[in-house]
């Protein structure tokens, strides 16, 4: 299973072809892809023509919707970026972290385009996926 950042949906929706829409295309036909109730809202809340609105929200909505908050998660966030500020690394978004955190306490993998979870990767063992 995949979780999909907004970053890539932006991309998605808007048209643009990149590795990770690449990706996404592929995966919509072959894995469960997942939605995080977060993500959700920051695609949607994009929009600004309902025509648009309506058609993302159907496909959306055809997609595993799961809950990225809680308690654990919000403290396990807030350890991890605890842990990252020890190692000189400062995270900008706490989006960002909520996100990241659920996938490394379910063992997700995370399709993006942002680079705010390189750091992620890098130092607490996100996986990303890639085609």
């Amino acid at each position: 299973m995949i979780l999909v950042d907004t970053s890539v949906w932006i991309d998605f929706f808007n048209g643009r072809v990149t590795a990770e829409t690449d990706a996404l295309d592929i995966f919509l036909g072959r894995e469960p892809v997942l939605v995080g109730d977060l993500i959700l809202t920051e695609i949607l809340q994009g929009f600004r023509r309902d025509t648009d609105y309506r058609k993302a929200r159907s496909l959306l909505d055809t997609l595993e919707l799961r809950m990225l908050g809680g308690r654990q998660i919000a403290l396990a966030a807030a350890d991890h970026y605890r842990a990252l500020r020890r190692r000189g690394v400062t995270p900008r978004k706490t989006i960002d972290m909520l996100i990241g955190t659920y996938c490394l306490v379910h063992g997700l993998e995370l399709l993006h385009a942002d680079r705010d979870f390189d750091v992620l990767e890098k130092e607490l063992g996100l996986k990303v996926a890639r085609m």
